[in-house]
């Protein structure tokens, strides 16, 4: 089959017959959720929902998807259980919660709140689209949520609503805002820059995150829309972010330790007029997630649960497997940590192979866009 270099290739018919219970991990290997590559993974994706109430062009198409049956999802009852068994016997040191989009559950209070019962310590922070985020902020850290990441790829109503098909922009603002008044900090902004759309917006998206004491960070579009219409020549690359940020910012090193952390963050300066250095004060930071151009899966720690219950051990992972199927069969929490840690064993090296680039000629996009998997 010929390949063209950099755009995604539709998963074949063969990779259906994957397996579903994954070969057993050496006995002598590391406990937690370690793989073959020396990583071990403590931190914790898992999908609330696959509904969302926005459409937004990097990610869904715009008729929507199909949704899951509320059967087939996981019960609160259920996501409780296996959080406990992921901290409690495989390691698991902070939790995000992700969807979909997390606050279309009507229970989603409830389940932070027994979550934070369970695990008085430990991190819990949730991604949203922020609609509808102003109204339940206050109740969200009263039950127990830590802080909140919401997505935010521009400022303007037009471009909002062509990005996301919705015409919310307002209830994002309001819902940020919320957040921060109710003490999820800090408030984290994610944008999707996306080439002759939004892309001239970064300086001035940066600039208002700054002024506001929120933290702004740009991710590189990757391959996980449903249309499958990414190409690596389309995207803006990281290199490009930190350009467009030059012309009113001075980049420089974090000095804090990455630690594991998808962005890569920098400290950033006003430009002075006329000049190639700064001037002024720290205003703050900023993070650039570059998982095309410049991977950091050699220290990636996360694990992803599916909405349904699937093991996910990287986000470009074409094999799945079946955690929730396990639960509901009336297994032990022993049987379902065993499964889980044979699952993340057999994690793959980057982007869903045993080798890096998503420009090689043999990735294949997966099936489900990032709506889909939780990001």
């Amino acid at each position: 089959m010929s390949v063209q270099l950099g755009m995604p290739q539709p998963r074949e018919e063969a990779a259906a017959a994957l397996p579903s219970v994954p070969a057993a991990r050496p006995a002598d290997a590391p406990a937690g959720l370690a793989d073959r590559y020396g990583r071990r993974a403590t931190d914790m994706r898992l999908s609330l929902t696959d509904k969302c109430n926005l459409r937004c062009t990097y990610c869904m198409p715009a008729e929507g998807l199909e949704w899951l049956s509320k059967q087939a999802v996981m019960s609160a009852e259920e996501i409780v259980r296996i959080v406990r068994i992921g901290v409690n016997q495989l390691g698991v040191r902070e939790l995000r919660l992700t969807g979909g989009e997390p606050l279309v559950r009507h229970d989603l209070v409830e389940i932070i709140a027994a979550l934070r019962r369970n695990h008085p310590s430990l991190p819990v922070s949730m991604t949203t689209n922020g609609v509808g985020l102003a109204k339940k902020a206050a109740a969200l850290k009263a039950a127990g949520l830590t802080r909140i990441n919401v997505s935010l790829d521009s400022l303007h109503e037009e471009t909002f609503t062509q990005l996301t098909r919705r015409p919310f922009l307002n209830q994002v603002l309001a819902g940020v805002d919320a957040a921060w008044a109710a003490g999820l900090g800090p408030v984290k902004l994610n944008a999707v820059l996306m080439r002759g759309i939004n892309d001239a917006e970064a300086p001035s998206l940066l600039a208002w995150a700054l002024e506001r004491g929120y933290e702004l960070r740009f991710i590189e579009q990757m391959p996980l829309d449903a249309d499958h219409g990414w190409t690596r020549r389309n995207m803006i690359t990281a290199a490009e972010i930190r350009d467009l940020l030059s012309s009113d910012f001075v980049l420089g090193p974090d000095p804090r330790a990455r630690d594991g952390a998808p962005a890569e963050r920098f400290e950033v300066r006003r430009r002075a007029a006329g000049s190639a250095g700064a001037s002024g004060p720290l205003l703050g930071t900023v993070g650039i997630i570059a998982s095309v151009t410049e991977p950091f899966c050699s220290d990636c720690r996360r694990t992803r649960i599916t909405a349904e219950g699937k093991i996910m051990s990287c986000l470009f992972s074409r094999e799945e497997f079946d955690l929730l199927g396990l639960l509901r069969s009336g297994a032990s929490d022993e049987a379902l940590a065993k499964r889980w840690q044979d699952a993340m064993w057999l994690k793959p090296k980057a982007h869903g192979m045993d080798h890096v680039g998503l420009d090689a000629p043999d990735f294949v996009q997966p099936d489900r866009s990032m709506s889909a998997i939780g990001g």
